[in-house]
């Protein structure tokens, strides 16, 4: 496969204002297709299609990577190919499990197993303002109005900007990492140039987790998980949390309230 079909790829999604993640992921799904096939994949049939995802269910993936693979699929064969009567790949049903909350005291001990200021702000600034890992690495210091304290988040998923807030507590440290910086500077700077990698970002945390002797299955989006459901247990409305997660489906943001739920805590076992 020449790059040609990638370069007609990014510039249609370009055209189409996709973010620049969703972008590449595309990209690397066409990629992977093709190594699978070795042939044009404008021959390809959908039971060719189903096929390979198929190969990638049994693969044990998250339903989440099979839908992005869907999407992908869906976009090439009818956007770029145009294929008339496509059948578009449907998505497989979205896991129902719990997310990983750490409760106030797990995050407290998190964030005090590192004494890099930079590292913990990471940790830190992640669950003050429930940002995503890749949120968290492109912050700026312009993003951040330590006078409202509010932090705007750009191009989040969807590609969409959103308002969320930020914690009067974090203030003195966010002053320090921000320091001699421009306004278009990123707050969390890699020795290498540039934001720190949301690797190192997730490396810090799994450190961290070791060193806490924590053992829930936490990742870093466990800090954005729990945002979430501590301002719900806090009784802030679950409108204004979906708007300061940037949810697009209220739906998503209502998931949380399962772990919330204040009557089943209450319930005490009859052992």
């Amino acid at each position: 496969m020449g790059e040609d079909l990638i370069s007609i790829v990014r510039r249609e999604m370009e055209l189409r204002n996709y973010s620049r993640r969703t972008i590449e992921a595309y990209n690397s799904v066409i990629r992977d297709i093709y190594s699978y096939y070795h042939k044009p994949l404008r021959e390809l049939a959908i039971e060719d299609i189903k096929k390979y995802l198929s190969g990638k269910q049994k693969a044990s993936l998250s339903s989440q990577t099979i839908s992005l693979y869907a999407n992908a699929i869906n976009f090439l064969y009818t956007e770029i190919y145009k294929r008339k009567n496509f059948e578009k790949i449907r998505h497989p049903k979205k896991s129902k499990k719990l997310p990983i909350v750490l409760s106030r005291d797990e995050l407290g001990l998190l964030f005090t197993q590192t004494q890099n200021i930079k590292h913990q702000m990471l940790m830190e600034l992640a669950y003050a303002a429930g940002l995503r890992i890749s949120e968290v690495v492109r912050v700026r210091v312009r993003d951040v109005d330590i006078a409202e304290l509010t932090l705007t988040v750009r191009k989040g998923k969807g590609n969409k900007d959103r308002l969320t807030v930020l914690s009067r507590n974090l203030v003195p440290k966010l002053k320090s990492l921000m320091a001699d910086k421009e306004a278009h500077d990123y707050i969390f700077v890699s020795e290498r140039g540039g934001h720190v990698t949301e690797t190192t970002a997730q490396k810090v945390l799994y450190a961290c987790l070791k060193k806490s002797g924590i053992t829930k299955p936490a990742s870093f989006h466990s800090l954005r998980h729990s945002f979430a459901t501590h301002l719900l247990e806090n009784g802030t409305d679950v409108r204004y949390v979906q708007e300061l997660l940037g949810h697009q489906n209220i739906r998503t943001t209502q998931l949380y309230t399962k772990v919330t739920n204040p009557s089943i805590k209450k319930i005490k076992s009859p052992l």
